[in-house]
């Protein structure tokens, strides 16, 4: 489920403006992803573990965050090097794989680490509901802060409605296995989950409706911008350009 406020309170990234964390976040993710030298992919991830100390992110809760990721970039592993065409490197059990395969895997996974670092500093420093008003302050469309706001909240009610599902299937002692009553008895879980998360929906409507809203976001927090948050992003955004430097004016 999705979790927030594993870093510490007294850290200087959560002390900043979430604005300007996002745009440092949205500039670094996009300089990184149009990146293809390793000098500059590999100062990219230096600069993001970088702030992950800075921001004094639980190290067990990064790592396990990053899991995920890097367990879909081993499946990359596994085939990019072999069905990319270029110089033959190495051959195993009659598959041949690439230099070029080698290097374009190792080229995702080191963009991949260093923008989930980023992303993950951005989420830990920073609760949900705050992300999303600095969102609408910067002038992001409302429908999006909006489903913003309903995924986070209603993921983790159907997710909870997912378990009591399971546990009531359990208690009728079921026992999957692979056998066409376990896919349909899934089948029907999945389709219950959908009915009431669609009830729910309308439910929510109305309840709206009913307490007069118009589409507008209010909040009794007012962001304020600093000279700290100035300096940060002034400093963060050098070191960005200084990555658009390193990949495109090949000067080292």
């Amino acid at each position: 489920m999705i979790s927030e406020g594993y870093t510490n309170k007294n850290s200087f990234a959560y002390q900043l403006d979430p604005r300007v964390k996002i745009v440092a976040v949205f500039f670094f993710s996009v300089i990184v992803a149009v990146s293809n030298r390793f000098v500059a992919l590999s100062a990219a991830l230096t600069l993001a573990l970088c702030i992950v100390m800075l921001a004094k992110v639980s190290p067990k809760e990064f790592v396990r965050r990053l899991i995920p990721v890097n367990i879909f970039i081993l499946f990359l592993w596994i085939f990019l090097p072999f069905s990319t065409q270029g110089k033959p490197l190495l051959a195993i059990a009659g598959l041949v794989a690439t230099y070029e395969g080698v290097t374009y895997a190792a080229q995702i996974t080191i963009k991949s680490n260093a923008i989930m670092a980023a992303l993950i500093v951005l989420i830990s420093s920073t609760p949900i509901l705050t992300l999303g008003h600095a969102l609408h302050e910067l002038k992001v469309p409302q429908k999006l802060i909006h489903l913003f706001f309903f995924t986070y909240r209603y993921i983790h009610v159907i997710h909870r409605e997912y378990l009591r599902l399971l546990n009531a299937m359990k208690v009728r002692a079921f026992n999957p296995g692979t056998n066409m009553h376990t896919y349909k008895t899934f089948a029907h879980l999945v389709g219950m989950l959908l009915v009431r998360s669609s009830d729910r929906a309308e439910r929510v409507h109305n309840a709206m409706l009913c307490r007069n809203f118009t589409g507008r976001l209010y909040s009794l927090k007012h962001f304020s911008f600093n000279r700290t948050d100035c300096l940060s992003l002034f400093v963060t955004l050098s070191l960005i350009a200084a990555l658009g430097l390193l990949e495109w004016t090949r000067i080292m």
